[in-house]
């Protein structure tokens, strides 16, 4: 699903961290060591199709390197 998130991401918590992490293994290898965690928050987000909602959103994270593999979990609204 292609989404843009609109404005800051609140209530955000972390979910796992280093080997906790299933796919540990796949975000080293395609971004590069680091500490990775998985985090979780709620955000606005605009949807491919014009759609504003209130969202759910998964990704992960680690120091030097960003977000990646954003992905909307489930709607709030």
């Amino acid at each position: 699903m292609h989404f843009e998130i609109i404005g800051d991401i609140q209530e955000i918590e972390t979910i796992a961290v280093g080997s906790s992490i299933r796919e540990l293994a796949q975000l080293q290898e395609r971004f590069g060591q680091g500490r990775w965690r998985k985090l979780k928050g709620s955000a606005t987000v605009q949807l491919f199709d014009g759609t504003i909602r209130l969202a759910e959103i998964h990704w992960y994270e680690a120091h030097g390197i960003g977000k990646r593999r954003l992905k909307i979990k489930r709607f709030l609204d």
